[in-house]
């Protein structure tokens, strides 16, 4: 069958994107799906800063490439052997697949899987198949997704049903911001109530992080960034404290205000910058936890004494440490209850054709999350 989808043939291109276009739309002929994998209907996608630093060239990838992770959709046809879907099903994709043998899966962190990395290194779905093609040409696959397309091929490892009721323009968000940011929260630090929590970078993996920590009860909940309206936004959504990360006296400030430091600070914008701030609030004894994605030549240096001295906790958080098939439910139920409003992180709905503008306002600041409502979704 076909496909339009977003392609990016290229990395490296500079905006504005509206006049270099990186991504291309073209009709792509999609295989049917193979032993363990299903076709969906994409119905919605997010723009994520994760799609952005492929078209920047920070994060290398295959080319070309049909870009998009942060879905949900509907399934259309099973392949052989999934018995546990069916037509009609709503499932938000998860960007990293997990084989479920490896050691990290066997241990309960399927983010970390292995296979499921190696082939979303190779730009392949879990099985090591590219179901796309250009031209008879194969099309890499973006972390087994592909979303910016209004079909997809995916593993059934990508996937996780979810309640039919939920509007796709917000269960997309489940598949990244809110796993990665709230997961952040919950599972890699499991802040405790009445905690102090800081949160460098206001996109939308942190203000989904600053969503977990309202909803963990934290008692001080300090939001840093260089954009004065996200720092509003913050505010309403439950930040105590705002501060502006271009300020040179900010480091002293949150930690005048914080009585010494935070004890749970989350750098969310991957930048090494952003890194720095992040560690430096944080108190003694405290945790600082990143999920951001720099380039990866980007390296930070830390006192060495300090981890020592002030028995201070670095942690990486990849996915939020979720569970998808645990967490996105989960999740989901509380957005339901009214205890995680994630749909007050949608900025805007566009649809395919102005996704070039929509990346240069994400690269912009200006919006949090830019969703893509897919042709007759």
């Amino acid at each position: 069958m076909q496909t339009r989808a977003a392609v990016l043939m290229e990395m490296g291109a500079r905006p504005p994107y509206a006049s270099t276009r990186p991504l291309r739309l073209e009709t792509l002929e999609l295989e049917p799906p193979g032993p363990g994998e299903v076709l969906i209907r994409v119905r919605a996608a997010g723009l994520c800063h994760s799609d952005l630093s492929v078209i920047e060239g920070a994060r290398p990838r295959p080319m070309p490439m049909a870009l998009g992770h942060e879905a949900a959709g509907e399934v259309v046809e099973l392949g052989e052997g999934v018995t546990d879907l069916a037509p009609g099903d709503h499932v938000v994709c998860a960007f990293v697949p997990s084989c479920g043998h490896c050691a990290p899966c066997q241990e309960g962190r399927p983010a970390l899987c292995e296979p499921g990395a190696e082939a979303n290194g190779r730009g392949t779905l879990l099985s090591g198949a590219r179901r796309l093609r250009l031209g008879g040409q194969p099309v890499h696959h973006h972390l087994g997704v592909s979303a910016f397309s209004d079909y997809a091929v995916v593993s059934r490892r990508s996937l996780v049903r979810i309640d039919p009721s939920l509007p796709f323009e917000h269960a997309a968000l489940f598949g990244c911001a809110v796993m990665t940011g709230v997961g952040a929260i919950v599972n890699t630090a499991r802040v405790p109530v009445g905690a102090s929590v800081g949160i460098v970078g206001l996109g939308g993996v942190g203000l989904a992080a600053l969503l977990g920590a309202v909803a963990s009860s934290a008692r001080h909940i300090a939001a840093i960034d260089v954009n004065p309206e996200k720092l509003a936004f913050a505010r309403e959504l439950g930040a105590t404290h705002t501060y502006d990360a271009r300020d040179p006296g900010v480091i002293d400030k949150v930690r005048a205000d914080s009585a010494g430091g935070l004890e749970y600070v989350f750098e969310t914008a991957g930048s090494v910058a952003a890194m720095k701030t992040a560690f430096m609030v944080t108190r003694r004894g405290g945790t600082t936890v990143t999920t951001g994605l720099p380039d990866p030549r980007h390296e930070w240096s830390v006192p060495q004494v300090l981890l020592a001295a002030e028995e201070r906790t670095i942690r990486g958080s990849y996915v939020g440490s979720c569970i998808p098939s645990r967490d996105i439910p989960r999740f989901i139920s509380l957005f339901q209850q009214g205890k995680l409003p994630v749909d007050r992180l949608v900025s805007d709905v566009i649809d395919l054709d102005h996704i070039n503008e929509g990346f240069d306002r994400l690269a912009a600041g200006e919006a949090v999350r830019i969703v893509v409502r897919m042709s007759g979704a």
